[in-house]
């Protein structure tokens, strides 16, 4: 079965306040076994909007648990923080397995 991944740019405008949506959506990952692969880091952007200043890449068991993930209480709840902190974009996508 393919993995599931989040992939996340984010512009922070609150710093302060994104340090509890990272204590809130700790909650969400630790649930649903969301593993870190990519989390900010060094990064030049070579083609497109550069506008984000994060980048963010969490791999999960399966495409369907990414999803559950995301629509679940607990980050929904994490949700409205991150929207207070930063603007973000999230792609849920399925893992390639070739």
């Amino acid at each position: 079965m393919a993995k599931g991944y989040w992939i996340a740019h984010v512009k922070v405008r609150n710093p302060e306040r994104y340090k509890d949506y990272v204590a809130a959506n700790g909650i969400a990952f630790k649930k649903y076994g969301g593993k870190f692969i990519i989390r900010g880091g060094k990064h030049e952007t070579r083609l497109g909007d550069a506008s984000k200043d994060r980048h963010v890449v969490i791999e999960f068991e399966s495409y369907a648990v990414a999803l559950a993930c995301y629509d679940s209480p607990e980050y929904k709840a994490a949700i409205v923080i991150r929207d207070e902190a930063a603007d973000a974009s999230v792609t849920i996508i399925e893992g390639y397995e070739g």
